[in-house]
């Protein structure tokens, strides 16, 4: 951290009554093994609901934190994904800084690696050596295609998902006139990942109250994806024979502006808002199934009448009239909304010189405190404070191995 000051860690005003919240997961240790963005985004949604989450980092940290932006030496994108997380550094190339896991998973709730399949298992760190030690302990291991199967050690990032999935592939085919894949530059099976993994970690500290025991979670980011294509599953089972109805962009004076005139209701008071009360007589639009064979006949309609105003003065006039509709925004003007404020969407942290915002969970719970905790851990910051605190005379177990910088601080 700089030398000056972090914001302030005070709770938000999220409802007046601040007091009578409580974090969800208080008292749950979390030993986070995981680096780039599935499984830290993972490890954040539980630190954020108040979990100890403790990051464990090789000598030369996550290859993320060097990334830009940056903020008062803080690199954000790394922030936005590790805030409220203490950092600590072992070296699972030496035997001080395996041995010294282990005790470490001794003492866990739950414990998130998204290493390549095998990779734990060479340290002994994977599930089956850990749950003899700790029986209660939760494991969750992220990878690209899951862990076992003819592709359980491919390596993977979330581009090469987006093409083996089928999502680009996909994607393309509801685009005009497209001669190549989208580039990637979203990381959708990363999120997607990151929030099944939460939700099943969730789902497994429920089961342990009633069963007393832990168990291994095997995620991979292909199925995530793949299970987000919910039509597309079924179209190539059963090929529905014509193109998929897709919405898509109209022309206004100053940009663009996305009109989902979804059902018989939204386009009966689309018609009437745009001052074309004949279309709702029209054989063409009457029915869904006319409807899609003249989509593109509707589109042009509507672009007749948002072309003559701004995107703002369509937004505003047809969702006051009940049809959905959004004007194309930046993500600064997202993040600048009156709605993203009101809801308190993202958090401030980073220094008091220098603060930056990044996202809030997209729930709020009405009796729970879960939101972005403002500590942004540099590389080993934390490592003798948790050895102290985890381990205390144990530690000397670990200490007594050759010393090969496994356990060091800063």
């Amino acid at each position: 951290m700089s030398a000056t000051q972090p914001v302030s860690d005070t709770p938000p005003t999220l409802r007046g009554d601040d007091v009578n919240l409580h974090e969800p997961l208080a008292g749950i240790r979390v030993m986070d093994f995981t680096m780039i963005m599935s499984g830290p985004m993972c490890t954040r949604a539980l630190a954020d609901a108040g979990a100890d989450v403790i990051k464990v980092e090789p000598p030369t940290g996550d290859t993320v934190r060097r990334r830009a932006p940056n903020r008062s030496d803080i690199g954000t994108y790394f922030a936005s994904m590790n805030c409220g997380k203490r950092s600590i550094v072992l070296d699972l190339a030496t035997d001080e800084g395996r041995q010294t896991a282990l005790l470490l998973a001794d003492k866990a709730d739950v414990l998130v690696e998204n290493f390549r399949s095998g990779v734990m298992k060479r340290h002994g760190l994977d599930f089956d050596s850990l749950s003899r030690r700790n029986p209660r302990l939760i494991y969750c291991s992220i990878s690209g295609f899951g862990q076992s199967g003819p592709r359980a050690h491919s390596p993977a990032y979330a581009p090469v998902i987006h093409a083996a999935s089928g999502l680009d592939m996909a994607n393309m085919e509801y685009q005009r006139n497209a001669q190549r894949p989208p580039n990637n530059g979203i990381f959708i099976a990363d999120v997607l990942a990151a929030a099944h993994a939460t939700s099943a970690i969730n789902l497994a500290l429920y089961d342990r109250e009633k069963t007393g025991s832990g168990q291994h979670i095997d995620l991979s980011l292909m199925e995530s994806v793949m299970g987000m294509l919910i039509y597309e599953i079924q179209a190539a089972q059963n090929p529905a024979g014509k193109p998929r109805q897709v919405y898509q962009p109209v022309r206004s004076k100053d940009g663009f502006v996305m009109v989902a005139a979804v059902t018989p209701k939204n386009v009966a008071a689309l018609f009437d808002a745009i001052d074309y009360p004949q279309g709702k007589a029209d054989a063409r639009f009457t029915t869904v199934e006319a409807k899609e064979q003249n989509w593109t006949a509707l589109l042009d309609i509507i672009e007749d009448w948002t072309s003559q105003r701004s995107g703002a003065e369509c937004e505003d006039h047809l969702m006051r009239a009940g049809v959905p509709c959004a004007r194309y925004r930046t993500v600064a003007e997202a993040m600048a909304d009156p709605q993203s404020e009101y809801r308190k969407s993202f958090e401030r942290v980073g220094t008091s010189q220098e603060p930056f915002l990044v996202a809030n969970p997209p729930y709020k719970l009405s009796r729970c405190l879960v939101r972005a905790r403002q500590r942004l851990p540099q590389l080993g910051e934390h490592t003798e404070e948790v050895l102290s605190e985890i381990l205390g005379g144990r530690r000397e177990e670990a200490e007594k191995r050759p010393q090969s910088g496994a356990a060091v601080s800063r």
